[in-house]
């Protein structure tokens, strides 16, 4: 049965989305809705997340259970009553709903208090540049150290409520890195006089190319996609002396993503040093593979059974970056997704929306994964 109530609080904030690291207003609405039901502490963590814990008098483990709240820079297309309010900004990743489902489950744990243990439900800003889960886990309001943390993702294409995951790899590891040359510019008339990256440019792209491994079975996979090329002005009487060209890289692993990183770095410098450029390099929006910990994977397949949900174990890991990674790098865990439906538009896609009938669920399945884990202390 679908509570309506939690359908107009996830129709409310899909209407007034906030970027990552601006969640203020989300964090406030989220803070007073929990302020309402009986939990042990409510913490504010990673700026503009939440921490909401649940204890028992009694021993037992500790189970992290992780929902994002932040919005993407899209425009929405969608004409319904709850379409976005903010010009340029959208839920379009479902956070809407992952944040409804996580407070979803704090009334049910607050109405059916937990015997054993302790539950801590993470409401995690910024998840969409790669910055939210290191912000929470550097927080010193943060010390909380779970035995297994859990996390969902809807997925469109899939059956609706369809139970996805698998064993190791769920999600890629994901990095974008800037390359900027810097030569010299000189008059269009005399290049000679010049140092002109253009070249340099062009020979970083295909060996790019040709450093990638994009067979997605391969353990090896790693994948560079071009992004953005700059070079010069427009000035024709100017012959450019700077670049730069950007990448966002892809890997199963995060031991694969360094040993990728490193070659690309190494030819890239070897190329830059022939061409007598002088090279910076960035990185930004990182995101650490989600390696789903085999017991925690079989926990998830188990509550799946427990609450009769279609159960897929997909052969291959999702290609999206999602910074859930580093609490499943930190502590054993899991990452899992729900089927959207197959008709569901794609998630980033400016006309998607969160299907509603996956609120209830998601609060079935993680109520059942703090069962389990709790239950298995005793």
């Amino acid at each position: 049965m679908i509570d309506s109530e939690l359908i107009e609080i996830r129709r409310f904030l899909h209407s007034n989305p906030e970027l990552s690291g601006r969640e203020f207003e989300t964090q406030r609405f989220l803070k007073n809705e929990l302020e309402s039901i009986d939990c042990h502490d409510i913490k504010s963590v990673g700026d503009t997340g939440l921490a909401v814990f649940f204890k028992s008098k009694n021993p037992g483990k500790r189970i992290l259970i992780r929902a994002d709240i932040d919005a993407l820079p899209i425009t929405e297309i969608n004409t319904f009553d709850h379409k976005s309010n903010m010009p340029g900004i959208s839920h379009k990743c479902g956070h809407d709903g992952h944040a409804t489902i996580l407070l979803g489950l704090a009334r049910k744990l607050s109405q059916s208090p937990i015997s054993s243990g302790e539950v801590c439900l993470l409401f995690q800003p910024a998840e969409e540049t790669g910055q939210g889960a290191s912000q929470v886990l550097h927080d010193p309001n943060f010390d909380f150290k779970p035995d297994f943390a859990f996390a969902l993702h809807n997925l469109p294409g899939f059956p609706l409520h369809q139970v996805i995951c698998r064993p190791s790899s769920f999600t890629a590891a994901v990095k974008s890195v800037i390359f900027k040359f810097s030569g010299k510019t000189s008059h269009a008339a005399e290049p000679e006089n010049g140092i002109n990256p253009g070249l340099a440019v062009a020979e970083v792209i295909q060996a790019v190319e040709k450093i990638s491994q994009k067979d997605i079975s391969r353990k090896d996979f790693a994948l560079a996609s071009l992004i953005h090329v700059h070079l010069g002005e427009k000035a024709y009487g100017v012959s450019a002396g700077y670049a730069e060209v950007h990448f966002t890289l892809r890997s199963w692993s995060n031991e694969v993503m360094e040993n990728f990183d490193q070659n690309l770095l190494t030819e890239v410098q070897s190329i830059t040093k022939n061409h007598k450029l002088d090279l910076e390099h960035e990185y930004l929006e990182e995101f650490h593979a989600n390696t789903n910990d085999p017991k925690a994977f079989a926990l998830v397949k188990e509550a799946a059974a427990g609450q009769e949900l279609d159960f897929k174990e997909i052969e291959n890991p999702f290609r999206f970056g999602e910074d859930f990674g580093l609490f499943t790098e930190k502590f054993p865990g899991a990452m899992f997704g729900i089927g959207g439906g197959e008709n569901c538009p794609a998630l980033h896609n400016p006309d998607y929306d969160f299907p509603d009938e996956l609120i209830e669920t998601g609060i079935r399945m993680f109520d059942q994964l703090v069962k389990l884990v709790l239950d298995k202390s005793q």
